[in-house]
């Protein structure tokens, strides 16, 4: 099959087909961001033979695997929910044709994907199997949004989602703690859990700011325009969202960069998050997180 650079999924699409339609990212000016700088382009489409070959690579696979079956493809790319309508939905048609057991697909999506599309063009979308999406809305901090250029506003984020909910595709939120800076960190929190308090994700995961020399962000360090809060700061704010959020959905800390691994639903488990949260600033403390981020070469 073919792929492209760094392929990124979320955890929880460790079981789905991956299949790649895009590379790299529309927007690419997020200051933080360094997951696409590998690739020679910005963005780039793949050809509709290209997909239908790897899929045929796939069927023939999986005559040879007796009893294993995809029942969910991942699209990948930084945001593949960009192309047109008639093109999901012509890749959806593909799929099916190939891997017919395969019942619903997600991808990761921008804000600002949703608003290029009308609500006809997402209830099709809908109903063609694209059930589930990853957004990085990172926060609800319009300060850092504009500071970290997002390309949208925590209004967006709101006005867009609940579009998907008419439509019926669910959604997951990945919220990037310390995007907001030093000394902010809980003010970035609390507005975050205010847009998703007005929301339905299913799942909001958080990943931890990791700064890397090539990206935008460290020059704006080096200038000294941003501070980055410390580690226990970071827990601190995560702390803080769980306390603020008052839907029932998923809480995950699950991916590389976050130095422990944290997993529940709320309401339910808030208090149990919160202990284990105060027990990792409390017995770890910042030299012991600080060395994980040190360490951490790659997400």
């Amino acid at each position: 099959m073919k792929f492209t650079g760094t392929i990124w999924r979320p955890p929880y699409e460790a079981s789905s087909l991956l299949l790649e339609v895009t590379a790299g990212c529309t927007h690419h000016k997020c200051k933080f961001c360094t997951l696409y700088n590998d690739l020679p382009f910005k963005f780039r489409m793949s050809p509709m033979e290209d997909i239908e070959c790897d899929l045929q690579e796939v069927a023939s696979t999986l005559k040879q695997w007796e009893g294993f079956q995809f029942d969910r493809a991942f699209l990948t790319g930084a945001n593949p929910f960009v192309l047109k309508t008639e093109r999901l939905r012509a890749i959806a048609e593909l799929v099916r044709k190939y891997v017919p057991t395969v019942q619903t697909i997600g991808c990761f999506a921008r804000v600002t994907d949703v608003t290029l599309k009308s609500d006809s063009d997402l209830t099709a979308l809908a109903q063609g199997g694209y059930d589930s999406l990853t957004i990085g809305i990172e926060t609800g901090d319009d300060e850092a949004l504009r500071f970290m250029n997002k390309g949208y506003a925590a209004a967006d984020i709101v006005e867009q989602c609940t579009r998907l909910d008419r439509a019926g595709i669910r959604y997951n939120f990945f919220y990037l703690v310390s995007i907001s800076g030093a000394g902010r960190g809980k003010i970035g929190a609390k507005a975050t859990a205010a847009v998703c308090n007005q929301l339905h994700p299913q799942l909001i995961g958080a990943n931890m700011l990791t700064i890397y020399p090539d990206s935008e962000l460290y020059q704006e360090i080096q200038r000294g325009n941003w501070r980055e809060e410390s580690e226990v700061e970071k827990y601190r704010e995560i702390r803080t969202l769980i306390e603020n959020l008052d839907i029932s959905t998923q809480f995950a800390a699950l991916g590389a960069s976050n130095a422990f691994q944290l997993h529940g639903f709320l309401p339910e488990d808030r208090a149990a998050l919160i202990t284990a949260i105060d027990k990792i600033i409390d017995t770890v403390g910042e030299e012991k997180l600080q060395d994980y981020r040190k360490n951490l070469r790659h997400l």
